[in-house]
């Protein structure tokens, strides 16, 4: 199975959200995600100094099997994007929580992520699906 972090919030679209100590929020796709799409291959990420919404599409990472959108957490401005993807999307593959961040915005209303899974959650979500 793959790893599931309880520190994260899930949707069951496959996108993972972390909170950092400075209030921001940092996203990405989940384990899961990666394993399922194979080798990414592009990423496509929001400009920084843009508005993100909750739920809306804010990027898209296309692999060698298919493309699928990114979706937001919570919404707000986007304050970084993980540069280093552009040259090197694979690092989705090998570390989607850490190295592999899409990216980090400022939200509006942090109590948004109050709707989204936790680990437990999301589990049960993806088994769902197998």
């Amino acid at each position: 199975m793959s790893e599931i972090r309880s520190e994260l919030k899930y949707l069951t679209s496959h996108e993972w959200a972390r909170v950092e100590e400075d209030g921001s929020v940092t996203m990405g796709i989940t384990e899961h995600a990666q394993d399922s799409l194979g080798d990414v291959v592009y990423v496509e990420l929001p400009e920084v100094g843009s508005q993100v919404s909750v739920g809306e599409e804010a990027g898209v990472v296309e692999s060698v099997k298919a493309a699928s959108d990114i979706y937001s957490l919570v919404s707000g401005e986007v304050l970084a994007i993980n540069e280093a993807l552009e040259d090197e999307p694979e690092i989705v593959n090998s570390s989607p929580y850490d190295e592999g961040w899409f990216f980090r915005i400022k939200p509006s209303d942090i109590s948004e992520l109050e709707a989204a899974l936790d680990a437990d959650g999301y589990k049960a979500a993806i088994s769902e699906e197998e």
